[in-house]
């Protein structure tokens, strides 16, 4: 079945909210719409629409205009078998002593490696994107240093794939939370596939704000892969919420925006331990002095 999607950016938040509400409204209307901050430092959001049918490019240009959005471009996107087509364009990564790999590619596992397993049909977060590998890798060179860590929260965890990489590695349980109940649902499924229920526990939470986490913490390692501003916004409860020598390992930043959130964890007592580039991506380990 063919599918129609169409995007614009703009500069506010608020006012990308608000259009996204009103694309709900059209007829035909979209099967779901989306607000998403630009990754490229720009400070700007797009706002994405998917229909069924073309929708009115007419009432499109008059949504735009009202609310100071660059023109919609609309799309046609041919039906896809979109599982088929992540498989064969995902090939396995490895990052340090982790492997990740789809169901499809069980047979290349590597002797000498910890493997974890994202299937095609759960591709977001998969260890493909500077971000994932640059926090996997920055957790080996911790466990290569001698660290050990027996109380470790995976905080925006996406796929679950850092926490279940730390379970592999030690023995207490990773509590791994994320603000999208997709996400979560999608982590406790990786969860299963990887043989680690009950040894990563996936939580619905904003932030700290899971009374689980709350009585957990102090952590002596915390994940945070998300995005520049929400990491510089977590900066103090990252502060509250680690040990006394223990470590942070954050990523989601561009590398021109690394210097800003150093900045930040400095001011709550963290000095750097290590920053790496993967691509146009930092990722930074962060010990709490």
């Amino acid at each position: 079945m063919t599918t129609f999607t169409a995007f614009t950016t703009l500069a506010d938040r608020e006012a990308a909210e608000a259009l996204s509400e009103r694309l709900e409204e059209l007829d035909p209307g979209p099967y779901g719409t989306g607000v998403f901050e630009i990754e490229d430092g720009s400070g700007r959001y797009e706002v994405s629409g998917y229909f069924l049918e073309a929708p009115d490019d007419v009432a499109l240009d008059l949504l735009a205009i009202s609310h100071g959005a660059q023109p919609f471009v609309v799309s046609e996107i041919p039906e896809t078998d979109w599982v088929a087509h992540v498989r064969r364009e995902l090939a396995p990564v490895r990052a340090g002593r982790f492997f990740l790999y789809g169901s499809h590619d069980e047979d290349k596992i590597p002797a000498d490696t910890i493997a974890l397993r994202i299937d095609a049909a759960m591709a977001f977060g998969t260890g493909h994107h500077g971000t994932t590998s640059g926090c996997l890798t920055a957790l080996d060179d911790l466990a290569n240093e001698g660290h050990t860590f027996h109380n470790v929260a995976d905080i925006g965890c996406g796929t679950a794939v850092l926490a279940m990489a730390a379970a592999k590695l030690w023995p207490k349980p990773v509590l791994a939370s994320d603000i999208d109940p997709v996400a979560v649902e999608t982590a406790a499924a990786n969860v299963a596939v990887n043989g680690l229920e009950g040894r990563v526990i996936c939580i619905e939470a904003a932030g700290f704000g899971d009374p689980r986490l709350k009585e957990a913490a102090p952590f002596d390692l915390i994940f945070a892969n998300i995005l520049k501003g929400p990491l510089v916004a977590l900066a103090p409860e990252m502060g509250r919420n680690c040990a006394e020598s223990g470590f942070v390992i954050l990523s989601g930043i561009l590398n021109e925006q690394a210097d800003e959130v150093v900045a930040a964890y400095e001011a709550q007592g963290f000095v750097s331990h290590s920053r790496k580039e993967f691509g146009e991506w930092t990722t930074l380990a962060m010990q709490r002095a």
